[in-house]
Parts: structure tokens; C-alpha cells; sequence
């Protein structure tokens, strides 16, 4: 049985304009074509330091036509960078750390379920730790209300 959500979705409008747009994104996060994986930011609390975002997985994704022919399913390490540029976004915009966020580890990642094309995979981040160089956040992925992945990722200041 999977763990509780990091906060209640049902408080929550998934479908609502994002507070933060794939422009605003892109003025805080440097990943560019193939490897842009956020689209949005629908909410965030930066008092208990939680975040919400989401990527549209679409037909046109480049994985698509090596993974897996004939069943196209979403790379679980595709899913991690989706969220490790969630916490990216979080640490620069909202905690104001300067310079570049690179991806510093990943603990007891687990991937429950399968995402396809035509899902919109929802990030939700809870940042645990904070130092001047390291920032630890628990994370996880869900599509329709199951999750579908969790994981403790790390970003360091480089």
C-alpha cells in the first residue's frame, strides 16, 4: 500500500490556470527541448515549503518511440527529472538560492504504477532539509489519483 499524499489533493483544483506558467519556468530553470519535463506550477506554500506542479505527457514526447514500441510507458528517470526540476524551480524562485541546481542523489525511490501518454503526471515536493549548499525534498508523482512514484531527491548548489 502506497504512503499517504505529501498534502491533500482534494484541497486542491489540478485543473486550474498554474500560478506559474511554462515562461516563468523557464526563467528560473535552464533544461531546454528534449529534457524540459515541468510545464507548470499550480500552488505552493513556502511557509511549510510544499510545491505542486505537473507535466503533460504527450504523444510527442521523444521517448516515445523506444519506450516501448507498441506501449509507450513514461521512463521512471524522466518522472525523477520532472520533479528534480520541480525542487529546482522551488529552491531558486521561492528559497532564492543563487547559481546552478544540479541533481545531487536520489533515496528509496519507488515507482508504483505506469504513466502513458495522454496523462497528466502531477509533482508534488515537500522540502525537508535546507543548508547553504544542499536542499533535500521528498517527492512524488501521481496520474488520476494513484501515485504512481515516490522518492527523497537532493539538489546542490554547484
Amino acid at each position: 500500500m502506497p504512503p499517504s499524499f505529501l498534502f491533500d489533493l482534494s484541497l486542491l483544483n489540478l485543473n486550474a490556470e498554474p500560478i506559474y506558467d511554462q515562461a516563468t519556468i523557464n526563467q528560473v530553470n535552464p533544461q531546454r527541448f528534449e529534457m524540459q519535463q515541468l510545464d507548470g506550477i499550480l500552488w505552493q506554500d513556502t511557509e511549510r515549503h510544499f510545491i505542486l506542479g505537473y507535466k503533460e505527457v504527450t504523444d510527442r514526447e521523444f521517448w516515445i518511440r523506444g519506450h516501448v514500441p507498441g506501449r509507450p510507458l513514461m521512463p521512471g528517470v524522466i518522472m525523477i527529472e520532472a520533479a528534480a526540476q520541480l525542487i529546482c524551480f522551488y529552491t531558486k524562485h521561492a528559497l532564492g538560492t543563487k547559481g546552478f541546481i544540479g541533481f545531487g542523489g536520489i533515496d528509496s525511490a519507488k515507482f508504483r504504477s505506469t504513466v502513458a501518454p495522454g496523462s497528466r503526471l502531477i509533482l508534488l515536493a515537500h522540502c525537508t532539509k535546507i543548508t547553504s549548499r544542499k536542499h533535500i525534498f521528498d517527492v512524488q508523482g501521481v496520474v488520476d489519483g494513484t501515485m504512481v512514484f515516490e522518492a527523497t531527491i537532493m539538489g546542490l548548489r554547484v
